[in-house]
């Protein structure tokens, strides 16, 4: 998976239809995630589409999320939030500011709401998530 800060500098110089694209290509290179992984418990709640997100807890104590969407824009945007904090320490992706690593992205303004009105809640399953990774629990 490509670091976020070179996703960005790309997006910043493409336009319209290129940042869906990119987007979109983003999104196909995500890892799969095996079906059985995409239940109830790893559905993100409030996204128009159907999106899931798997963490995984390495032995150094870094997080791996699995995720996946129905829909081929939202699935770039689930890669943009998994690559602003894949394979980090749990404490670490407690702590980060996705939503301030993702400005640069545009996103509100980029995509109609119906896209991103779910971004908020996949970010707080993401860091929710690690915070109890790395309490222990």
């Amino acid at each position: 998976m490509r670091s976020l800060s070179d996703i960005s500098d790309e997006y910043e110089f493409l336009e319209g239809d290129e940042r869906y694209r990119l987007l979109i290509e983003l999104g196909r290179d995500l890892e799969e995630m095996p079906d059985p992984l995409k239940t109830d418990a790893t559905l993100v709640r409030g996204c128009s589409a159907s999106v899931w997100v798997y963490p995984m807890q390495a032995p150094d104590g870094t997080l791996h999320f699995l995720a996946d969407s129905n829909a081929a824009i939202t699935k770039g945007i689930v890669a943009l939030v998994v690559a602003a904090v894949q394979d980090r320490p749990a404490a670490e992706v407690a702590g980060t500011d996705i939503a301030a690593l993702l400005e640069p992205f545009d996103l509100r303004n980029q995509l109609s709401s119906n896209r991103t009105q779910g971004v908020p809640n996949m970010i707080a399953l993401i860091r929710e998530t690690a915070a109890r990774i790395a309490a222990g629990n």
